[in-house]
């Protein structure tokens, strides 16, 4: 997939600006679809996948930053772009088993780092649940 290109681009479907009264959630998320995916940062990824917006583009992407840290903070809690990652619709790992079996290596390491580390310094509430729905 070509990262110079937009989900806009990718997917076909152009939305335009936000409307004048959207919150700034619906804005952010008009504005990420303007923007080339090689250069959205997880934060950007998390908060895309947390509305459901181009799964297929970029779980891909999330999945890479997971791999390298599975409790990556990106702007509210450890482990946020995780739980992003794990709503996405069972249907797409169905679709996809290579992500899927990807996505359950990241489980695996993701209880791992949760069992040894005990001084964490926000709940791990969110995490556990998303983890315990995805099975």
């Amino acid at each position: 997939m070509d990262k110079e290109l937009s989900l806009e681009q990718i997917e076909n479907d152009i939305w335009g600006p936000a409307p004048a009264d959207a919150t700034s959630l619906i804005r952010t998320v008009h504005d990420l679809r303007r923007k080339p995916i090689g250069d959205l940062e997880a934060g950007d990824i998390r908060i895309l996948l947390g509305q459901q917006e181009g799964i297929s583009a970029l779980t891909s992407l999330a999945l890479k930053f997971l791999e390298s840290d599975p409790m990556q903070d990106t702007t509210y809690y450890a482990g946020d772009l995780l739980v992003a990652a794990l709503g996405v619709p069972k249907s797409h790992w169905t679709a996809n088993p290579v992500q899927h079996a990807r996505i359950k290596q990241i489980i695996k390491r993701a209880k791992h780092m949760l069992e040894l580390d005990e001084d964490l310094s926000t709940p791990m509430k969110p995490v556990e649940k998303a983890i315990e729905n995805f099975a």
